[in-house]
């Protein structure tokens, strides 16, 4: 039985981050300048403060606009420049800033004159809107959805960021989209906050026009501000059918410019009449918002004209977005059906009745080869002249290399070289069919012929496969035509070309066999899932990953994929009650104990930056619970169970530490330290290592003048430098950092 790959990191990062800033003013000290902090022998913990509970309780107080060119629009009519700020989780700078500078006052205050955005490429909720349409706000940054703060970031990259990732960040960008100034490797917040007022005040005079007050809802659905669009879709949420079609009816008015969040809220909302009014007017936008929105529309029922009308959308916006084209083909094929002669529902039905004659036969001239006398029976064959006995000892060497292992690979690769003479002879006999195209396309596969391994399988199922061949080649004959009809579609992106829609309803079809195929495996399905995610087929991806978790519950990549497609349906909730129902199944495979422990480890973090802590306490006791009792299940995989042991540790004394509970954080991290020290400096989800924690706990225990806490701290901290030095070392992403030179 498989086991669990090894530990997954459950970070979202979606983009690598270099970085960091070393040293800020402590979290008393005036946002005036300060002097060089080095100088008064602190260390970086010590100068960028973490975070507490009561700090990251507290809301952010800056107002960030949703998107980009909603900031370019706001900015271009108030007159005001963009302050792009750029943040990193767990980098001990951007950390300070997301828990504590965003949330103060005085900062929002020195932020007010401009247009401000955030960037982050993290993810810190599981979607960004519910089933409901609903938007589920970033907790860490508050304002705008985790989707919104990472899709600036690249927009940021591409234009401002000179090719180097750096957090924290902050950019300040002038009307025409000129940079004035660019704060990163800053020594001090002072220092950033005192360049952002600056910025502002030596700016030249531009007349700020501010936006009317007093303006009607309806005027106000044109507008791009994030204050506008809240109150907008407040007022729907809240208001009656009429007061709902009479937003609509303004949002309708303003064409390509409809605004996207609000049409969203009336497509996912109860009212049928509302949402195919909001349909009607998405296909009208030309904002790449709504590409997103009209592909998540296609995914509910709908008549064929809406569902034709929406698709028209997307190939409208195809003339200048190639990922509206390839989801215009995209959805026309999956509900198309192939032209082939593949039928999936026959398949089905012969694979659930287990008949297949022919796989039988397979298996008894498999055994047969492999008695004494199989060079004997070889060498009768080829001396005939009967066609279907050569095509089955070509099969029954197919069916033996099937079997090998991987120290048994040039035995194997001699059995697909007699497979393939054997075939050959029988062609000269005359044979011909998809017997022949699905052995020369297996053996053309497995000796270095890519292209005629492929050629071979795309006519083996054009000729027609039989749906009771059941037999290991049939298998890879299918995932061969599969995989060339993928490799067209990839080409025809790369060409940025259009392709036919056959072409993924071909895939479809193959890939529906494979599922149910006796001789399928989990990577089979895990591919065609990131195929289907990769052409934004999130609707389709989720329905394979659910059979394909029936089919093969051990395997470490589906529960990864099951994972992603229960927390963007229903959310972190979901995630611990799914596997809480697959533990009470008779036939659940031993490995479950361990996906069960780390789902309730990912909640936890979910939990975290949600900041509901106890709530986050519980899911980590009961992914401890978890744990310890695959420990006793499974002792073969205590390296890896313990690994989880060990960041779930790191993660609760995060906690008692923001809780103020020193000496609880510290018993946490000493039992981490004790059962695997090797996974101290491994990052959890939140991009935190119990090696952070403990030496951010450790300047807290000399702020506290706990002496005895602190020794206590220094020997755990030292003893791991005796184990791995590299433990204690600084995360990549953190040594880029500039030393001062001469006090500067």
């Amino acid at each position: 039985m498989n086991t669990p790959a090894s530990a997954p990191r459950p970070s979202a990062l979606l983009l690598s981050v270099s970085l960091l800033a070393l040293l800020s003013a402590p979290l008393s000290a005036p946002l005036s300048a300060q002097g060089d902090p080095q100088s008064a022998g602190l260390s970086r913990e010590q100068m960028w403060v973490a975070p507490t509970a009561e700090d990251w309780a507290k809301p952010v107080l800056i107002t960030w606009q949703r998107t980009w060119e909603d900031a370019v629009a706001v900015s271009r009519e108030s007159g005001r420049p963009i302050l792009a700020c750029i943040n990193m989780d767990g980098e001990i700078a951007s950390e300070h800033y997301a828990g504590i500078r965003y949330r103060q006052p005085e900062v929002a205050a020195t932020f007010e004159p401009y247009v401000s955005v955030i960037a982050s490429v993290y993810r810190h909720t599981a979607r960004d809107h519910d089933e409901n349409g609903e938007r589920v706000e970033c907790p860490r940054f508050g304002g705008v959805t985790c989707g919104e703060h990472i899709a600036i970031e690249p927009i940021l990259y591409e234009q401002y960021l000179d090719g180097r990732r750096i957090a924290p960040r902050h950019i300040m960008i002038e009307l025409d989209g000129s940079e004035t100034y660019d704060v990163f490797y800053a020594f001090d917040t002072a220092s950033v906050f005192e360049t952002v007022k600056r910025g502002i005040s030596e700016r030249a005079p531009v007349p700020i026009r501010e936006r009317e007050a007093d303006r009607s809802l309806d005027e106000r659905v044109a507008s791009a501000h994030v204050d506008d669009r809240r109150a907008v879709e407040q007022a729907f949420r809240e208001g009656n059918v009429e007061v709902r079609r009479r937003l609509l009816k303004a949002a309708s008015e303003q064409g390509a410019k409809v605004p996207i969040e609000l049409l969203r809220l009336a497509i996912f909302g109860i009212d049928v009449e509302l949402a195919s009014s909001a349909r009607t007017a998405l296909t009208q936008s030309t904002d790449p918002q709504a590409v997103e929105l009209l592909s998540e529309a296609l995914r509910t029922p709908l008549p064929p004209a809406e569902r034709s009308a929406l698709i028209a959308a997307l190939s409208r916006l195809g003339e200048h977005s190639e990922l509206a084209r390839s989801l215009a083909t995209v959805h026309t094929g999956l509900s198309g059906e192939s032209d082939g002669t593949l039928d999936p529902s026959a398949w089905a039905r012969a694979l659930q009745s287990g008949g297949a004659s022919y796989a039988a036969d397979a298996q008894a001239a498999q055994l047969e080869l492999r008695r004494s006398e199989r060079l004997e029976a070889q060498a009768d064959v080829l001396e005939s002249q009967d066609i279907d006995a050569h095509l089955e000892l070509a099969e029954s060497f197919l069916a033996l290399a099937s079997e090998q292992t991987e120290r048994e690979a040039e035995f194997a690769r001699f059995l697909f070289m007699d497979a393939q003479r054997t075939v050959q002879q029988a062609v000269e006999l005359g044979a011909s069919g998809w017997r022949v195209d699905t052995a020369l396309a297996t053996t053309a596969w497995y000796l270095g012929e890519p292209e005629e391994a492929r050629r071979r399988a795309t006519a083996a199922v054009e000729a027609g496969i039989p749906p009771d061949q059941q037999g290991w080649h049939t298998m890879v004959a299918l995932a061969l035509f599969a995989q060339s009809r993928q490799e067209d579609i990839r080409a025809a992106f790369r060409a940025k070309q259009s392709w036919p829609p056959r072409w993924l309803a071909d895939v479809n079809a193959a890939c529906e066999v494979l599922l149910r195929h006796p001789h399928g495996t989990p990577e089979q399905a895990v591919a065609y899932h990131d195929f289907l995610r990769a052409l934004r087929a999130e609707g389709q991806a989720w329905g394979v990953i659910r059979e394909a978790f029936r089919r093969f519950p051990d395997s470490a990549e589906v529960h990864a994929r099951l994972r992603r497609g229960l927390l963007l349906d229903k959310g972190h909730q979901a995630l611990e009650a799914f596997y809480t129902r697959e533990l009470e199944r008779d036939d659940a495979p031993d490995t479950l104990r361990w996906f069960a422990g780390y789902a309730s480890q990912l909640v936890a973090e979910f939990e975290r930056r949600a900041g509901r802590d106890a709530a986050a306490v519980k899911a980590y006791e009961r992914a401890l619970q978890h744990f310890a009792v695959d420990r006793e299940q499974r002792p073969e995989s205590l390296d890896n169970i313990d690994h989880q042991i060990v960041l779930v540790r790191g993660g609760l004394a995060r906690l008692a530490l923001e809780a103020g509970d020193l000496e609880g954080a510290y018993d946490q991290l000493a039992n981490a330290f004790a059962l695997r020290p090797e996974s101290a400096a491994s990052q959890d989800g939140m991009n935190l290592t119990a090696v952070d924690t403990a030496k951010m706990l450790r300047a807290q225990s000399i702020a506290a003048k706990r002496y005895a806490l602190t020794e206590a701290l220094d020997t755990a901290l030292a003893e791991l430098g005796d184990i791995d030095p590299s433990l204690l070392e600084l995360p990549a992403y953190e040594r880029e950092v500039p030393i001062p030179q001469d006090g500067n």
